[in-house]
């Protein structure tokens, strides 16, 4: 008697465990594969939907969207080999007009060449306090 009880329960458990699983997912009872996978990127703090028979949600994390990732992030110059030609003739012009002591070009010759004095100052001083917060920030652990 107790040996029939025993086969019996261990014949009906796989039973009970298929019919436990084809009630909370009714995809994988069926053995066919989902007709749709749809990638879900969640911000702060949306939950992830739930998947249907149908489909699957696949569901990911992005705390900063329109960031690129700090292990891309370069502010540093672009060494002069490196650039394209349109900014070498730039640069080219740049300095023939303070040669030339072209208005807004912060030059001892020239009319105006004296114009620029102060928007070359601000713009060094701003280069000058941008490369000192760069120096005092530590630099960016692998994998952030």
């Amino acid at each position: 008697m107790v040996r029939a009880v025993l086969i019996a329960a261990l014949l009906l458990a796989p039973g009970a465990a298929f019919a436990q699983q084809s009630a909370q997912d009714p995809q994988a009872a069926t053995g066919q594969p989902p007709k749709r996978v749809r990638n879900v990127t969640l911000t702060g703090d949306q939950k992830c939907p739930e998947s249907t028979a149908e489909e699957v949600v696949v569901c990911g994390r992005d705390d900063e969207p329109y960031r690129i990732p700090k292990t891309l992030r370069n502010d540093k110059p672009i060494p002069a080999q490196n650039q394209s030609w349109v900014n070498r003739a730039a640069t080219m012009d740049q300095v023939g007009r303070v040669a030339g002591g072209i208005p807004d070009t912060c030059s001892p010759v020239g009319a105006g060449g004296q114009s620029g004095c102060s928007m070359t100052w601000n713009r060094q001083f701003a280069e000058d306090r941008r490369a000192r917060r760069a120096e005092a920030t530590p630099p960016a652990a692998d994998g952030e």
